[in-house]
């Protein structure tokens, strides 16, 4: 089984930040995981970035027992201030 590790919006969809998924492809990986955690987590999933051993990963990839698939969904941040200033950057 692969190690799945979930960050972000990814992880509060799930209500986990790791779990163990069976699959031995990326793309089986990310199936039972949806599967498991439903559509919230699928709408995450399709904006997100997978990487597989700290790599950047794809679908076909290969998983075998104790492989690392992490699910990185974008992340943004700041406020807008009163002064134009987003983050601490001019807009």
């Amino acid at each position: 089984m692969a190690v799945l590790r979930l960050f972000a919006a990814a992880r509060d969809a799930a209500g986990t930040g790791r779990d163990d998924v069976a699959g031995t492809t990326v793309a089986e990986v990310l199936a039972a995981a949806t599967a498991r955690y439903g559509s919230e987590f699928a709408a995450i999933l399709e904006r997100s970035k997978v990487w597989c051993n700290g790599e950047p990963a794809e679908p076909t990839d290969a998983v075998g027992d104790g492989d690392e698939v992490a699910v990185l969904p974008p992340v943004s941040g700041g406020a807008l201030l009163d002064d134009g200033l987003v983050a601490g950057c001019r807009r």
